[in-house]
């Protein structure tokens, strides 16, 4: 397609997430949104009205059968991921699709297996990837600051956030049923599925880690949600090339805060969160502190990259006018599934699991709609 030409987008799932990513495209000139679809008729109909869609279905594949749609959002319980995501791509659509990848790595790697089979494109939704703080660290590694890389942390933390039993979402987010898992598929795909990025998404080879469901909650709520999923994880593991990377998540922990996640290397390191660059030059230990907006405004208008690298909407959008090669965002997060299942059964086992055995004993938890 011409650069020009608007990207035809139609999207799946009109609930919080949904109209956050309508919210995106409706700022975006580049974009036409065509139509939506949602099981909940009158919410449908009233998103579509809001936003400006030519039609909504209470049935995707309505929506999958048009011939003028491009591309695909999908906006769905984790669970739901793969059955729409290869739905549409067998329909010809490229597809964007909400994090986590899946609620399983099984699901994940036949989402990306199609998108191979159909030569559609697949993105996965990570707006931590086109955060100044990313973005600065990323080109700090390109450019050869760090030297070799061989160690990163991956680090999220809430003091007391777990859906609906602290007091906001849906019980849906806590039921293994529908999301797969807790804190490590709603927040630890964001830190872990960053650093594998800036490390250049090394394979993982063993894993070893441990889930944790220890706080207490208020009863009535914990009855309610039939809370079932991890509030903490933690994990370590050994990658391709002599890395290896440490993970903590947690949804509640009683500790004030976490540093954040960082990589470092044989010449510098770099944490993102709060921002610092490190390096020793003529004996002295720098800490560098940045001016990351200045960094970003040069990148936009100096080195003339636009809007291709605002956030994950715009960037795929880019991607699919040809405007920019789409950062292989469905390959990290099927890396992210696997360390993240791969905790999950170290945790269960009580031991240490190669990638082999995590990938033979994935079950899918996909549901069928």
């Amino acid at each position: 397609m011409s650069t020009q030409d608007k990207v035809r987008v139609g999207v799946i799932g009109v609930g919080q997430i949904g109209k956050a990513h309508l919210d995106q495209y409706s700022k975006m000139d580049n974009v036409e949104l065509v139509a939506v679809a949602d099981i909940n008729e009158v919410e449908c109909n009233r998103v579509k009205e809001f936003y400006g869609a030519s039609i909504g279905y209470t049935n995707y594949r309505d929506l999958l059968a048009r011939d003028d749609i491009q591309a695909v959002d999908v906006c769905l319980h984790n669970n739901f991921h793969r059955p729409v995501t290869v739905a549409a791509l067998e329909a010809g659509k490229d597809v964007f699709c909400e994090k986590p990848m899946a609620g399983a790595y099984v699901d994940a790697e036949a989402m990306l297996q199609a998108a191979h089979d159909t030569g559609q494109k697949l993105s996965i939704q990570n707006r931590n990837y086109f955060l100044k703080e990313t973005r600065a660290a990323r080109a700090l590694i390109d450019d050869g600051h760090l030297g070799r890389l061989y160690h990163a942390r991956s680090t999220g933390h809430r003091r007391r956030g777990r859906p609906y039993v602290d007091g906001y979402g849906s019980p849906t987010f806590v039921q293994k049923s529908f999301s797969g898992g807790g804190a490590l598929y709603d927040m630890g795909v964001y830190h872990i599925s960053t650093v594998l990025y800036l490390l250049g998404n090394p394979q993982p080879r063993c894993i070893t880690g441990q889930t944790y469901q220890e706080m207490d909650m208020d009863s009535r709520r914990r009855e309610l949600s039939g809370y079932s999923v991890e509030e903490l994880g933690a994990g370590f593991v050994r990658m391709e090339n002599n890395l290896t990377l440490d993970i903590i998540e947690a949804w509640a922990i009683h500790m004030d805060r976490f540093e954040g996640s960082f990589v470092v290397g044989s010449k510098g390191g770099v944490r993102l969160d709060p921002f610092g660059f490190y390096q020793t030059l003529s004996d002295l230990d720098l800490d560098a502190t940045v001016d990351l907006d200045r960094f970003i405004y040069r990148r936009h208008n100096v080195h003339e990259e636009g809007d291709i690298y605002d956030g994950p909407q715009q960037h795929w959008i880019a991607a699919l006018q040809g405007r920019v090669e789409l950062i292989p965002t469905a390959e990290i997060a099927l890396n992210c599934m696997l360390i993240s299942e791969g905790i999950f059964l170290s945790s269960q086992l009580e031991r240490e699991v190669c990638v082999d055995e995590v990938r033979a004993l994935s079950k899918s938890t996909a549901v069928i709609v």
